[in-house]
Parts: C-alpha cells; structure tokens; sequence
C-alpha cells in the first residue's frame, strides 16, 4: 500500500446487486470531507454502507490508516461492523428510542470497553459540545429534529471514530433547523482529525459542508473536484440541472461548438476537438420577432412552460436548442408568455463557456 493510502480513507468499492453495480474509487485525506453527490438510486448510500460493513464487497478493497477492512476473495478480509473505527450517521438518525440522550451516546464507548463512569462523563461532555447538555435525560421522543441531530452526531463522534460517515444527516429537518444545524454540522466536521464522508442530493449542504465533491451517477464517479470547479465546469446534465446551466456537448473548431443537432454556438473561448458548451438560463434574452444589433447565437424557439423560480420566471424552450431561459415577471408579461408561443432567443457569445469534454 502506497504512503499516501497509510493515512485516512482508500477505497475501491465493487457491489452488485440485482442489476445494479456499483464501482467507486474513493479516497479521502485526513480531516477532509468528501461529498458523494448524485440523484436519487445513483449508489451513494450503497457506497456508504459498504464502508461501514453494511454490504457486502463484491470486488475491490477498503483500508484505514493503512488498515485493511475489507477485501473479497480467497485470502482476502472481511472486519466486521462494529470492529471498525467508523462512526455513522444515518438519515433517520437511529438513536435508541428506550435511552435518553446521554445513555445513547455512551452506548458507544461502553461497546468499546470504557468504564460506566468514564462513559457517562464522556457523554455529559459531547452533549455540551452540541449545545444539548440540559437534554441529557430526555428520550428521542423528546427532541425536535434538529437535537435529534446533534445526539446522533455526538454518538457517532464519541467513539472517537477514524471515519465519519453522513447519510442525507440534514434532510428530516425543516429549512430554519436545517440552515442552523448545517452552520453547528459545518463546525464539527473542520475540528474531526480523521475524514468524513458525506452523502446528500442536495447541492447546498455538498458545497457548505464539503472540501471536494464527488459526482455519482449510475454506480461511478462521472465528476470529482472542489465545488467551485464542479459547477463552474459541468460535465453531464444532471449536474448542470443543479447549478441552474443550459449544458450542450459537441465539436469545437476555433470560437464555435457545432453541436449533435447540427446547431452551431459561437463561443468566448477557442477550442479544437470534443467541447462542452455552457451558459446560465440569466444569459438567455427572448424577442417576439428575430432581434438585429450585436453578433449573438439566436434561434427560434417554443415555449414550454413557464414558471417562478425565486424573483424571476424560469421559461423553459423546446425547438432547435432546449434551454432554460430566466426573465423577470415584467417582461414575461410583455412578451405575453405562454406555453405553445413561439419566440426568438438570443445568447451572446461571451455569455457562453466552452471547454473541453
């Protein structure tokens, strides 16, 4: 095993299941928290599980620290759950609903030899670590979401864990808990020695709580990077999707992409080769008739339908080229905007980044 598998988390992780593979290369530093972002059925939590001990590893390999974990076949390891230095939590949380909060956070450490003492002063310590020491004696039925929360991450951190593991923590939570607890989660995870590794659907909590995301699609890896070359640069639509851009894959020569329709973007950047070409749906201008003034990418389009996305109307064109185009209610109205309506849209080109597939 190579120096820099010896510290923190290096993983290949191989699972089929029914029709469904899953085949995931994940790696991550100490005290970094990797986000395993992606839609719905995509593997996330499969790979989560597989890491705590849950699934079974079809192929490949985990290791710890240098630690083998698991690896299948002959010869190979199997460590089970509750011998790995991994805590988890789980969507749903799952504290235990007959012990109140201090009795579920030292359930851990007593697991793991600590004394009944030592173990309760641990937990006393980690609830007022999370802000819930006055909470010590209330059961889970007791506790709004967001403390549930907090409890369940306590418990998971007092075993001292070389590994945190997140299933979807934030999405039982209503918006206010939610934005209040991210800001407490976010705190917990820059003190954590070891790495953590996230999973959510959600774009905000993987930028927020995350140094690198990693983009899982069908069972693989089809992005990795720190947010901000993830959503300036898309590269399928699934992503595009989440970060509000019009994204078209085709064949750059010089400052135009000639897309898979035959359509054609002039571009701010020169390119030769298989490009992407993006542009937000703000850069979209709509015109009853064909508009005339400074060279820009125009094409009839029609609408198929309009609706409101935060203080403006996101418009959403079939035609030639679909996109999304963004317009304030004000000239919606002018232009009298209905689904079925024809138009003209307008792009210019220095609107428009393109680069390489």
């Amino acid at each position: 095993m190579s120096t820099a598998a010896a510290h923190g988390l290096d993983a290949h992780l191989v699972v089929d299941r029914g029709g469904f593979r899953l085949d995931l290369r994940l790696r991550a530093a100490p005290g970094e928290t990797v986000a395993l972002l992606g839609p719905n059925g995509a593997g996330k939590t499969t790979a989560l599980r597989a890491l705590a001990g849950l699934e079974a590893l079809t192929e490949g390999h985990i290791a710890l620290d240098g630690v083998l974990l698991d690896r299948p076949g002959t010869g190979g390891r199997w460590t089970p759950p509750e011998h790995r230095r991994i805590g988890v939590v789980f969507q749903d949380y799952l504290l235990f609903p007959h012990l109140n909060a201090a009795d579920n956070i030292a359930f851990g450490p007593r697991r793991r030899g600590l004394g009944r003492a030592e173990a309760r002063a641990l937990a006393a310590d980690w609830l007022d670590r999370v802000g819930l020491g006055e909470f010590a004696k209330r059961r889970p039925g007791q506790l709004s979401g967001g403390q549930a929360q907090r409890v369940a991450l306590a418990r998971a951190l007092a075993t001292d864990p070389a590994l945190l593991l997140l299933d979807e923590p934030l999405a039982a939570l209503d918006a206010r808990t939610r934005l209040d607890t991210r800001v407490e989660l976010h705190r917990h995870l820059a003190g954590l020695a070891g790495p953590a590794v996230l999973v959510t659907h959600d774009p905000v909590d993987a930028l927020m709580l995350a140094d690198r995301l990693v983009v899982v699609e069908d069972g693989r890896a089809v992005q990795e990077g720190d947010g901000e070359s993830v959503t300036a640069r898309p590269r399928t639509d699934y992503i595009a999707r989440l970060v509000g851009l019009n994204l078209y894959r085709g064949s750059a020569s010089g400052r135009t992409v000639r897309l898979a329709s035959g359509e054609v973007l002039a571009t701010a950047e020169a390119l030769e080769g298989d490009s992407f070409a993006a542009f937000a749906p703000s850069a979209v201008a709509l015109f009853r008739t064909e508009p005339d003034g400074s060279p820009r990418n125009t094409w009839r389009a029609v609408v198929a339908g309009v609706h409101r996305h935060g203080d403006h109307l996101r418009v959403q064109l079939d035609g030639p080229l679909r996109a999304a185009a963004d317009v304030t209610p004000a000239a919606a109205a002018q232009l009298g905007l209905e689904p079925g309506q024809e138009v003209w849209a307008a792009v210019k080109a220095a609107e428009i980044r393109a680069y390489p597939a």
